[in-house]
C-alpha cells in the first residue's frame, strides 16, 4: 500500500528552503516504508550524514509537519511516528504486540463513515482511523 512520495519535491513546491541535511532527512522519509519515529529517522539519516543531530531531525520533522508534508501519528506506543502526508486517504491497523503498522483502504468502510456522519447531521470533511489488534494466526 505504501506509495513513495517525493518529500524534497513537496518542500520545493511549498517554498521551503532545503538544506543538505533537510535533503537527507527528506530522502530518508521518502524511502521509509514503515512509520518511523524521530530516533529511527535520526539513526537512518546519520548513517548517510553523521553530522545530522537529533535536534536537527526534530526541527525538520516539525517544519515538514507544519507545512503539511508529514503526518504525525500516535499509535499508542508513546512515540510520535511519521509518514509523508498521503495523496490518497488510508487507515491503519496496528499490531499491539509487534508495533507493525498495516495501511489499508476499504471503500465500504469509507461509505459507512460518511453515512454515519450524515445521519448525525454532518458532512464528513476528514477522519483518521486506527485499529489495534493481535494476529489471529500467531503461535501461543
Amino acid at each position: 500500500m505504501h506509495q513513495a512520495i517525493d518529500i524534497e519535491q513537496l518542500c520545493h513546491d511549498r517554498g521551503l528552503r532545503i538544506t543538505e541535511q533537510r535533503r537527507v532527512i527528506a530522502r530518508v522519509l521518502s524511502e521509509s516504508v514503515d512509520h518511523p519515529d524521530v530516533e529511527k529517522l535520526h539513526e537512518r539519516a546519520s548513517a548517510i550524514d553523521p553530522g545530522i543531530s537529533i535536534a536537527t531531525v526534530y526541527r525538520t520533522v516539525r517544519l515538514f509537519e507544519e507545512a503539511g508534508i508529514l503526518d504525525r501519528h500516535d499509535f499508542g506506543d508513546g512515540r510520535a511516528r511519521y509518514e509523508a502526508a498521503p495523496e490518497a486517504h488510508h487507515d491503519h491497523l496496528i499490531d499491539v504486540e509487534t508495533g507493525k503498522v498495516v495501511e489499508f483502504v476499504d471503500p465500504e468502510l469509507e461509505a459507512l463513515q460518511r453515512q454515519i456522519a450524515e445521519r448525525l447531521g454532518y458532512r464528513l470533511v476528514d477522519h483518521r482511523m486506527e485499529l489495534y489488534g493481535v494476529r489471529i494466526d500467531r503461535e501461543d
